[in-house]
């Protein structure tokens, strides 16, 4: 397995784009994912994305987009969150990348007022347009298991469910292992998704709150989870998410020290060469 960041890492810091992705590989990351809104930056912007991963030899992996509207009851919010998320999947394939990490966000008004199973309805139909055209440009969406009592997917058990309802060989789980903390997954429960997972995030938590800590630094146990993901046959990218350091003036030690204590982790495990 290799060994990622996402470029968020170092937003609020003092580092630039181009700068972040510079450091990024001199830290020692195999690869990097791309959190950038196509419809924020501009043209130019998008180039120096492209050219600076380049230029520094990092590949992206993974693009990331918050579509937390694309189960809403209006149809015209689905439709902007689809086509938002599809200029998303338009930068992942300019930029090289294999997957489009997608967020689903979560049901409202406490399930009351709009029935949960037509929400997640939506979702699915929504997701499974957003696969069709992930394949067209040889991308897979990675559908992210999020730890908040409402989300869509916060468990195991309900990322298998919606991905038998979407229904599409392109559509696919990522993992975070500090979720599956939070959301108190067991470690041997990863074997349901054996074949099924295209992206893995690790962080660490206080086991209370979302944290995106650098591992160590809260209660996360690891090498359980790590040891079974090995057992899946998953032979991808594990990216670290670190949002967002206390104090920007250190982001470098903050990273560095993210980037440590997982690569100790790995090669612990023969996950890492």
């Amino acid at each position: 397995m290799k060994l990622g960041l996402i470029n968020s890492a170092w937003f609020g810091s003092p580092f630039s784009t181009a700068e972040g992705i510079r450091k990024t590989k001199e830290i020692g990351f195999d690869t990097i994912d791309i959190f950038a809104d196509p419809l924020e930056i501009n043209v130019k912007e998008r180039r120096l994305i492209k050219d600076s991963c380049i230029s520094f030899g990092l590949p992206v992996v993974s693009v990331i987009c918050c579509a937390l509207g694309i189960g809403d009851f209006n149809s015209a919010v689905r439709r902007f969150h689809i086509e938002r998320a599809k200029r998303t999947l338009d930068l992942g394939y300019e930029l090289g990348g294999r997957n489009l990490l997608l967020v689903l966000g979560e049901y409202i008004w406490q399930q009351e007022i709009i029935a949960p199973q037509d929400q997640w309805k939506w979702a699915a139909e929504a997701v499974r347009e957003l696969g069709e055209y992930a394949v067209g440009l040889g991308l897979e969406i990675a559908i992210e298991l999020e730890p908040f009592h409402l989300a869509f997917i916060n468990s195991l058990q309900k990322m298998v469910e919606f991905l038998d309802d979407v229904g599409h060989p392109a559509v696919m789980a990522n993992l975070d292992l500090s979720h599956l903390t939070l959301t108190q997954q067991k470690s041997k429960d990863i074997a349901k998704l054996r074949g099924r997972i295209a992206h893995v995030h690790l962080s660490d938590c206080d086991g209370k709150k979302h944290g995106d800590l650098p591992p160590g630094r809260g209660v996360v146990d690891f090498p359980p989870y790590l040891a079974e993901l090995k057992k899946t046959g998953y032979n991808g990218v594990i990216s670290i998410d670190l949002e967002y350091s206390d104090d920007p003036g250190k982001i470098t030690e903050w990273v560095t020290e993210a980037y440590r204590e997982t690569d100790k982790l790995m090669k612990g495990l023969g996950l890492r060469a």
